[in-house]
């Protein structure tokens, strides 16, 4: 390989890792946009939970009264809440909803099951 082409590669892996850094984090919402309304989810005809209505609080407090919006959003009739190195069982239930959270009980994710 040329000296030129061993530069020109090096030079454009440099760019294309300066694509990847990381920037300040933005600003943090308010708490009153985490109490904002979700839609109520209808119950489905075979009474399972959506967790799509609710993939928009990832990143929110998971608070007792945030919680309980949720449920009733995602049309579940159960919801758990799982916390770093809680023990939870393994079985499938269609008509719940779980809660990831992080340490600092920020919701890193929702699905059902």
């Amino acid at each position: 390989m040329s000296r030129t082409s061993i530069t020109f590669g090096l030079a454009l892996m440099g760019a294309l890792l300066a694509g990847c850094s990381s920037t300040d984090a933005p600003a943090e919402k308010p708490a009153a946009a985490a109490s904002e309304s979700l839609p109520v989810a209808a119950p489905s005809e075979d009474g399972r939970c959506s967790s799509g209505p609710v993939r928009s609080l990832v990143g929110k407090a998971a608070t007792p009264d945030l919680v309980e919006q949720a449920k009733k959003a995602a049309g579940a009739s159960d919801v758990r809440v799982l916390k770093p190195g809680s023990v939870m069982t393994l079985e499938y239930n269609s008509r719940r909803l779980n809660i990831d959270t992080d340490d600092a009980n920020l919701i890193k994710g929702v699905s059902c099951g």
